[in-house]
């Protein structure tokens, strides 16, 4: 992937554009507000990683994400990378490699492969009992917990509190043409696919939602989407 690659619309409307500030503002204060209410659960989660394995309390890996420049009528999406952070549910020094490959399966809809990989078939396309992950990794996997350090990137400007799923560099070099238009808005920690299909969807599904929400995307459709995520989270619907 050619992280200098932007896409760019055209003839964007004032409304989109005062859009895009509100939505930054209120992604700012809430992620602040909500990073003060789950201090407590962040060094509870801490020292029960610490209890469970050696190696860090947080997890960093390169995403891909966008920024966006407002200039003469229209925005241009420009690629990039940043470090992603979350609660660490892995062992220390743990590969890429089973995910990696499981990944490649999934976007080009493998299910022969993903079974493979697996060991066994499954409805939730997603990788299961990956040796890779902690007692505690996957309780903290189950609630998604392990996502809430994803305010930090909130915070600096990263993310959003809605959006697409942040893409690891690896997967986005599967992508085909049309896959690349879920990386025209900040990704975000939660979603339409996330509220609406999560596991149960198939790589072209998931895309496909991404679309929709970046191309229908409002302050009012974001409120939806958080209001729904609790609930989601609460049901576990497509954790492991």
């Amino acid at each position: 992937m050619h992280i200098s690659d932007s896409v760019q619309i055209q003839r964007i409307d004032q409304t989109k554009i005062n859009y895009y500030r509100l939505k930054r503002w209120f992604d700012l204060v809430c992620a602040i507000i909500l990073l003060f209410i789950f201090f407590p659960v962040f060094l509870l989660i801490a020292v029960f990683i610490i209890l469970d394995s050696d190696g860090p309390v947080l997890f960093r890996q390169e995403r891909v994400g966008v920024s966006w420049k407002y200039q003469d009528g229209h925005i241009n999406w420009c690629r990039t990378l940043f470090t992603c952070y979350k609660f660490r549910t892995m062992g220390v020094n743990a590969g890429s490699a089973l995910h990696q490959e499981y990944m490649k399966a999934f976007i080009n809809d493998d299910k022969s492969e993903m079974t493979n990989i697996q060991g066994e078939g499954t409805d939730v396309n997603k990788l299961i009992r990956d040796p890779r992950i902690t007692r505690i990794g996957r309780i903290l996997r189950k609630c998604s917990a392990d996502e809430l350090p994803q305010l930090i990137n909130v915070i600096n400007g990263e993310m959003s509190l809605v959006g697409p799923r942040p893409a690891i560099p690896y997967e986005v070099q599967e992508y085909q043409t049309w896959h690349h238009d879920r990386l025209n808005a900040l990704p975000g920690m939660t979603g339409l696919w996330q509220v609406t299909a999560r596991s149960s969807a198939d790589f072209d599904q998931m895309v496909r939602l991404d679309i929709k929400y970046i191309k229908e995307q409002s302050f009012w459709l974001d409120l939806k989407i958080l209001l729904k995520t609790p609930l989601v989270v609460i049901k576990c619907n497509g954790a492991l």
